[in-house]
Order: structure tokens, then C-alpha cells, then sequence
């Protein structure tokens, strides 16, 4: 039982690092495209600076919680549940 909680643990980890990977993978294309439109374009303002820095926020987030800078990963949920059930029975 205990093989297959890891598995499906490293399972989870590797989906999670998929997913920043592919996040992280179109927000430099899309932004290379919006240099590109804004270069071009000759608006006389670098408007691309904008989505990529709001866009960049939010890459940089996903990036500290894939790599468990936050620390709120199985094992934190699994401490949270004993945690309530332990006060549910006191009760």
C-alpha cells in the first residue's frame, strides 16, 4: 500500500512539473511574439512590458509552488487532515 502512495505522490510531482514546464514554455513564446507585434508596429511605447510582467507574476508563482517553496504538498494536506480528525475526537 505504502509503494503505491508513493508512486501516486512522484506521480503528482512530475504532472505538477509537466504543467510549469508547459506554462513556462508559452509564456516565453507569446511573449517573444508580443516583442515582435510591438517592435514592429513602431507604437513609440514597449506596451509588451505589461502582459509580461503581470503574466510573469503569475509564472513566477506557479514556479515557488511546483518547487514546494511553499511547502503546501501531500504531506502538509496528510498533517492538516490528522490535524482536524485529532480535534474532531477531542470533541
Amino acid at each position: 500500500m505504502e509503494k503505491d502512495e508513493k508512486y501516486l505522490r512522484a506521480k503528482k510531482k512530475v504532472q505538477s512539473l509537466k504543467s510549469f514546464y508547459i506554462h513556462l514554455t508559452v509564456y516565453i513564446l507569446v511573449n517573444i511574439m508580443l516583442f515582435i507585434i510591438n517592435f514592429l508596429s513602431d507604437a513609440g511605447n514597449w506596451w509588451f512590458l505589461y502582459p509580461l510582467g503581470g503574466w510573469g507574476i503569475g509564472v513566477l508563482v506557479h514556479g515557488l509552488s511546483t518547487f514546494a517553496f511553499f511547502n503546501f504538498g501531500a504531506d502538509w494536506e496528510e498533517r492538516k487532515i490528522k490535524e482536524y480528525i485529532e480535534k474532531e475526537d477531542k470533541m
